[in-house]
């Protein structure tokens, strides 16, 4: 059931990053004279304070969150499971120090290191994507270790050694495999979260730059209009549950899959 409901919010999120953009005006064409104009057939989600179509720029502010997220999720994802594997199969003195390292990273809140980095870059959506990569990796780097360990134990691998077959050549073809799925499932429940902090960190006008559609930006602009349009503020808040939503339930299923 969650698979389905994940499965379903995805393919919502896929037609309003891929669909939508053709059934809507352009996101950032202003039209004065209907600012804050309520929902209608006209504008299903009606308009903002400049006149721009809410639903169009919801669908334009997909590819950016919802991208950018993504993007986060590859690179932590990548980064987070060679160091892990890393730690596992050298052992010793380059495992305690990998070690280390992650602990002190872990030792900081993800947002509140993401804020630090994004501080001394200064905002921008490259150094956003940087920032939530620094802060992003520890945590399934930690998790890539424990699950590269625990193969190394499996009966098979171990087979695999005392057959003749190099450290790293067995790694390649039976750790990785089994520890890349694990590390996956976990990574995927982490998107929604990642959606949140970019979230965050744009209302905070550290994202990208206005005019881009971006689900925290929207919200932050429309903070001062939510009595006489709520629909500012509700349309993007949604979108980002939508999407927290989708991965949370879509990652559990790839654990409940993966322990099977």
């Amino acid at each position: 059931m969650n698979r389905l409901l994940g499965i379903v919010l995805a393919a919502l999120l896929g037609v309003l990053a891929f669909v939508v953009p053709f059934l809507t005006p352009d996101p950032n064409g202003t039209e004065y004279g209907a600012k804050l104009a309520a929902p209608s057939w006209a504008h299903l989600l009606g308009t903002d304070q400049a006149g721009r179509d809410v639903l169009a720029r919801i669908a334009a502010g997909t590819w950016v969150s919802l991208g950018t997220a993504l993007l986060v999720a590859v690179i932590t994802f990548a980064v987070g499971l060679a160091v892990g594997m890393l730690a596992a199969l050298a052992g010793g003195v380059v495992d305690t120090v990998i070690s280390r390292v992650i602990d002190v990273t872990l030792a900081v809140p993800q947002l509140v290191l993401a804020l630090a980095i994004v501080g001394v870059l200064g905002p921008g959506h490259a150094n956003l994507v940087l920032a939530m990569s620094v802060a992003g990796w520890a945590h399934l780097a930690r998790f890539a270790r424990a699950f590269a360990s625990q193969q190394t134990e499996r009966p098979f691998v171990i087979a695999s050694r005392m057959s003749g077959v190099g450290r790293w050549r067995s790694a390649a073809r039976h750790v990785m495999p089994a520890t890349a799925t694990g590390v996956l499932a976990v990574a995927t429940l982490h998107i929604g979260e990642i959606v949140l902090s970019l979230a965050g960190l744009s209302f905070l006008g550290l994202g990208v730059s206005p005019p881009t559609a971006e689900w925290g930006q929207m919200v932050a602009e429309a903070r001062g209009y939510v009595d006489r349009a709520p629909w500012l503020v509700l349309a993007p808040a949604v979108a980002v549950l939508v999407s927290v939503a989708a991965a949370s339930l879509l990652g559990d299923a790839l654990q409940d899959r993966g322990k099977r």
